[in-house]
């Protein structure tokens, strides 16, 4: 089989894996398979990131890594506390998705200093999941010892698949929705974490949330989510970011957390270096656009879904939006395609999911979020 006829298949099997609503730990398996036809690799890491700001929110790890711990904390530190020019961060902005470091030929702290010494990794290919403007994940390949260094035809070929990645993406994002379980509330979480690194302080319920923290069984620890926070928490304090990191994960039970990370001072206002985490379950406002984005809807799409949201008929709707009442009735029939669902009440459902709807009309408990359910 010819190169281009090989690449072909590959683009086409990745994208019929990724339209079949698959979890997100099959359809990587699936994929990585397919991609290691025409870009064999020694390891590779899939990594999970809040579209809004950029931050991790969990990995998966194949090949040489797989099962590998100790050094993610670290990692999260480089990449987002001091980011290079190849960092997912910064290609998020490329007009070209994906980039080989030897085919860059610069100088990369993170795979010279961190991946060769740890892992034996002599290259590395990174290319980010985008679609329309957001970045939904990024993949890392990696090539050890005396392999060739990745080529520009296998930079090409993951840079096509970029669009692809997120859709495979944010169907398994979706694809547990209606099934998380009612876990009895813990409240919110709160971890220290000094200069040198190191959690220092927990709260209770801590080591249930960071339990939580995972998008897959086979997931390696948490340590890189709160890593990147913490990087991130430190460029915030030198001014480098504008707003204080913050992220919302989807854990492989189903259930939405927020974190968010403040950089701790002393009272006339000098940095100490710690960082406050602060890990919590999601209020609906904050995770209702990131369900509603990964559905992929048009504009207009966009718009009658959230007034459906808001309790608005078919005339409401139609009103607000200078629309014919046929056509409102077409883009929800688009939008119930996209969901998966059959109707207005299953599209709430499914937005809101079980998140918040089994709690509905229990009381409220002392951290001020719905108690568990006694059903």
């Amino acid at each position: 089989m010819t190169r281009a006829l090989l690449e072909q298949r590959v683009l086409r099997d990745v994208d019929v894996v990724a339209r079949a609503g698959l979890d997100l730990e099959t359809f990587w398996d699936e994929a990585m398979a397919s991609i290691s036809r025409a870009v064999p690799h020694s390891a590779a890491c899939v990594a999970l990131v809040d579209p809004s700001t950029l931050l991790l929110t969990g990995t998966l790890k194949f090949g040489e890594l797989l099962g590998v711990d100790g050094h993610d904390h670290e990692w999260g530190l480089r990449e987002y506390g001091d980011p290079e020019p190849t960092a997912f961060r910064e290609l998020a902005h490329r007009a070209i998705p994906a980039v080989g470091m030897r085919l860059e030929d610069s100088r990369s702290a993170r795979l010279n200093d961190f991946m060769r010494p740890y892992y034996g990794f002599s290259d590395e290919l990174r290319v980010v999941m985008r679609d329309q403007g957001q970045v939904w994940g990024a993949l890392a390949m990696f090539r050890s010892g005396d392999q060739r260094p990745f080529s520009a035809d296998e930079v090409a070929l993951l840079a096509a698949l970029s669009q692809t990645f997120t859709i495979g993406l944010r169907l398994g994002l979706l694809s547990r929705l209606g099934r998380a379980p009612l876990l009895a509330p813990c409240g919110p979480a709160v971890l220290i974490v000094d200069a040198q690194n190191h959690i220092v302080s927990v709260s209770s319920g801590a080591e249930q949330r960071l339990a939580e923290l995972k998008v897959a069984e086979h997931q390696a620890e948490s340590t890189g989510i709160i890593a990147a926070l913490v990087g991130a928490a430190r460029r915030f304090s030198r001014g480098d970011e504008a707003r204080a990191p913050r992220t919302r994960v989807r854990t492989r039970t189903g259930m939405w957390l927020t974190l968010h990370a403040s950089p701790m001072s002393t009272p006339d206002g000098v940095s100490r270096g710690d960082v406050v985490i602060t890990i919590d379950e999601a209020r609906p406002p904050e995770i209702v656009p990131l369900v509603v984005a990964a559905f992929d809807l048009t504009d207009r799409e966009r718009a009658v879904t959230e007034r459906v949201l808001q309790g608005h008929d078919t005339k409401e709707i139609a009103a607000s939006l200078h629309l014919s009442a046929y056509t409102v009735q077409d883009n929800l029939k688009a939008v119930f395609e996209k969901a998966s669902v059959h109707s207005r009440r299953e599209l709430i459902a499914r937005v809101y999911f079980d998140q918040y709807v089994p709690r509905m009309g229990t009381e409220i408990g002392p951290s001020g979020w719905f108690a568990a359910s006694t059903a």
